[in-house]
């Protein structure tokens, strides 16, 4: 038998069929909203562990523990490391200075660090250098805006010379520099080397320098230096 619907109910029938079907719409996302939300996600996560790994570095730290043990391999070095420009989103940025721990005003060492992520998850530490002299601007770490008279476009990257970082166990990043891609002239070298891990209370470094025929001219013989870390700023 078939029935006969009157004009009002077959309107109301076709309301209702529209009124599910946007609503089964709208419970089911684009590829396209996919994709942002999980490129979202990782960018946030990307984000979180450069954060992470930043706060790891920043500190004081000192060799004192090791060149006592060892003075004939090791000096007494203090290191700081500050964060610089906190308002930029392409960083973190993070400036450093080295300097026997008796001559804290006379920093052998001044670079500017900014960390990234990289696509396969480790971290790039660019090394970047300050204007000449620059010793004009030793101590900037006590300031409350350290560099803050200078912007990245003043400093020169050392090209080939960035520290590739993983985190070899939670909360431990370790890491080098790649081949013989940092090029150096200190002491008859040709290019450098740096060897580097970072936990939370720890920053080991061994940093070496090689001539042409990849003997090693600079640099700390028997490991690295192991700096502890004696305050967070």
């Amino acid at each position: 038998m078939m029935m006969h619907l009157s004009s009002t109910m077959t309107r109301g029938l076709a309301l209702g069929l529209s009124v599910l079907a946007l609503a089964a719409c709208s419970k089911v996302a684009s590829p396209t909203s996919r994709v942002a939300g999980v490129a979202s996600a990782q960018a946030v996560v990307k984000r979180a562990k450069l954060e992470q790994l930043a706060n790891k570095m920043i500190g004081v730290y000192d060799s004192k523990d090791q060149a006592q043990a060892d003075p004939e391999n090791y000096r007494d070095v203090t290191l700081h490391m500050v964060r610089v420009w906190p308002e930029r989103t392409d960083g973190p940025w993070l400036y450093i200075e080295q300097a026997l721990s008796n001559q804290v005003a006379l920093p052998y060492r001044q670079r500017v660090y900014k960390l990234s992520a990289r696509a396969d998850g480790r971290v790039a530490s660019e090394i970047l250098t300050l204007p000449e002299p620059a010793l004009q601007y030793a101590g900037a770490w006590r300031s409350g805006q350290p560099l803050g008279q200078l912007k990245p476009e003043d400093l020169t990257p050392r090209t080939g010379c960035a520290v590739i970082l993983r985190e070899a166990l939670p909360g431990v990043w370790a890491g080098s520099t790649v081949d013989r891609e940092c090029p150096s002239e200190l002491y008859g070298a040709t290019y450098a080397t740096s060897i580097v891990k970072v936990t939370s209370r720890t920053l080991e470094s061994w940093d070496r320098g090689y001539d042409a025929n990849g003997e090693q001219v600079w640099g700390a013989d028997k490991g690295g230096y192991v700096f502890i870390k004696r305050s967070v700023r």
